[in-house]
């Protein structure tokens, strides 16, 4: 088995890339799909945030606003989230991996893996990229997304460039959806280990 960390920064097109990876037919673990169901409605990790962070959950379970407000810029507060949802998103990973054990290529959808050191329990990284300008054209088209939020949120994101850096291929979302699906077909038939 070989394990790819999919990441990229915000708004690069992580989430398209990973769905065609999916459709090539790797099984992938979505990290903020499984923070979203661990934070959703009775979520395993919704008392403790509640514990750590009062009024920022309810009966939907966390309001990702109101944590927001609660730990962005707040160094120690953060440090306090992560110490309750990577442990709880580290059990989900080891359950993912074991329920795959026989796939060839598993991706981890990851969008902080060099900044939370996953880099190391991979085996390739791919990283996500396109145009800054593209990249906040996307990003503040989001529903109550300012230009506050999107500088707090990179500067807790290694730059992109950084990240590039350290991948094992680049994949680009500044091009057409056949391009960037191109480059997914090339990543998995580079890695897919020969059948004979």
């Amino acid at each position: 088995m070989i394990t790819i960390g999919l990441t990229g920064s915000i708004g690069m097109g992580k989430s398209t890339v990973a769905a065609m990876f999916a459709e090539a037919g790797l099984p992938v673990f979505d990290a903020d799909a499984t923070v979203h169901r661990l934070q959703g409605p009775a979520g395993r990790v919704v008392a403790a945030i509640e514990a750590a962070f009062p009024s920022t959950t309810g009966p939907r379970g966390v309001d990702r606003t109101a944590l927001a407000e609660a730990v962005l810029g707040d160094e120690a507060a953060m440090r306090r989230l992560e110490a309750i949802v990577h442990p709880a998103v580290g059990e989900e990973r080891a359950a993912f991996l074991t329920a795959n054990a026989d796939a060839p290529l598993i991706l981890f959808d990851v969008p902080l893996l060099f900044e939370t050191g996953g880099d190391a329990h991979v085996d390739k990284i791919v990283v996500v990229s396109a145009a800054p300008k593209i990249q906040s054209a996307r990003v503040l088209a989001r529903p109550g997304m300012t230009s506050a939020k999107l500088e707090a949120i990179l500067a807790r994101q290694l730059p992109d460039a950084s990240k590039r850096a350290r991948a094992d291929f680049v994949i680009a979302t500044d091009v057409t959806l056949e391009e960037t699906r191109a480059a997914v077909a090339r990543v998995v038939a580079c890695l897919l280990p020969d059948k004979d």
